[in-house]
């Protein structure tokens, strides 16, 4: 069973290290992770909250899924996998904090579920929009995958 994420800013983007075995590979994911980026002519500090917990090493998205849905939102958790630890650009797996079992319909599961691909640049953009309800996950998924590296990079 994967431990309870406690004491959290619900606010902020949760991302969750899957992968032990790269220490090196972590170091760089949480660089690109914490670079600022610019809104409006102004440096945005990254809004975080980073899980670095050996228990959840080798956690199966359904098991995140399972873990992290008992809140009732439709939430979008940031896994930093193996292929985050290795990959050139450090891309995380967003993941929908729903179950298929949840929703109505496949087409509400299409909209608001699944998984893809983004550089941590990238969480900035994909929080903010779902925190407002200015795009679905689905928006953000459709992106990743007209990349040709098959990750969401911004709009």
């Amino acid at each position: 069973m994967l431990p309870v994420v406690a004491e959290r800013d619900e606010s902020a983007a949760l991302v969750i290290r899957t992968d032990f075995g790269d220490e090196e590979g972590w170091q760089a994911a949480l660089v690109e992770l914490w670079k600022p980026w610019e809104l409006a002519g102004e440096e945005v500090v990254p809004h975080l909250h980073v899980v670095d917990d050996p228990a959840w090493a080798g956690a199966a998205v359904d098991d995140v899924i399972a873990a992290l849905s008992g809140g009732g939102g439709r939430g979008v958790v940031y896994l930093a996998d193996r292929l985050t630890m290795v990959g050139p650009d450090r891309a995380l797996l967003a993941v929908a904090v729903l179950a298929r079992e949840g929703c109505g319909s496949d087409e509400e599961f299409a909209r608001y579920g699944g998984a893809f691909r983004t550089v941590p640049a990238g969480i900035g953009d994909i929080h903010a929009n779902l925190s407002i309800a200015n795009m679905d996950f689905a928006d953000f998924a459709n992106a990743a995958r007209a990349d040709p590296t098959g990750a969401f990079r911004s709009f």
